[in-house]
């Protein structure tokens, strides 16, 4: 089992931990959450586990990017990927400063009933763990322009817009926050 790299116990929610992705072991669950309708912005509603295996065994080699599997009380609830901008191609789309450091959020399907604020906790713990870098200074997201809930969810968190642009496989809204604007939301 991959080592875990950040825990938080959270009173009355509980522990969230994460942990680096098994690109061949964790395939089957993250394909069966990237081929959901309500993963569409995700570009991955087509892909076998095979495939799903393959594009994280790809990100696996990379120095740069990094996918984590997020557990909520040792369940799996997220997809969390982190990348250095400047090794990625949103980073010929706008200036990457020092510090800045990207992020791709996918969140699994919730078991059993939605719990108020449980979506605000976990990015609160997203947060927590880029920012325990003391390198990483600006986190960058770049969701599909036309995924208005994930924007919304950026915006209600503290992130604020820059430019549309044009990546090769979408039109992405860039959004930012600095450490500054997440230190009240970091877990």
């Amino acid at each position: 089992m991959p080592d875990t790299a950040y825990r938080r116990t959270i009173p009355g929610f509980g522990e969230v931990r994460i942990r680096s992705l098994d690109p061949a072991g964790d395939a089957p669950l993250v394909h069966s959450w990237v081929t959901q309708d309500r993963a569409r912005f995700w570009g991955m509603r087509d892909h076998t586990v095979e495939q799903v295996a393959d594009i994280y065994a790809y990100v696996d080699s990379l120095p740069s990017h990094f996918a984590w599997l997020v557990l909520h009380d040792d369940a799996p609830v997220a997809l969390f990927q982190t990348y250095r901008p400047e090794h990625d191609p949103v980073g010929e789309c706008y200036e990457v400063r020092p510090g800045d450091h990207g992020v791709h959020l996918l969140i699994g399907p919730v078991a059993g009933a939605a719990r108020p604020g449980y979506t605000a906790v976990l990015v609160g713990v997203f947060l927590g763990f880029v920012f325990a870098d003391p390198g990483h200074l600006r986190i960058v997201a770049e969701p599909d322009a036309r995924n208005d809930k994930a924007i919304a969810r950026l915006r209600r968190t503290g992130f604020t817009p820059g430019p549309q642009i044009d990546l090769p496989d979408k039109r992405a809204q860039l959004m930012f926050i600095d450490r500054t604007a997440a230190a009240g939301l970091l877990i």
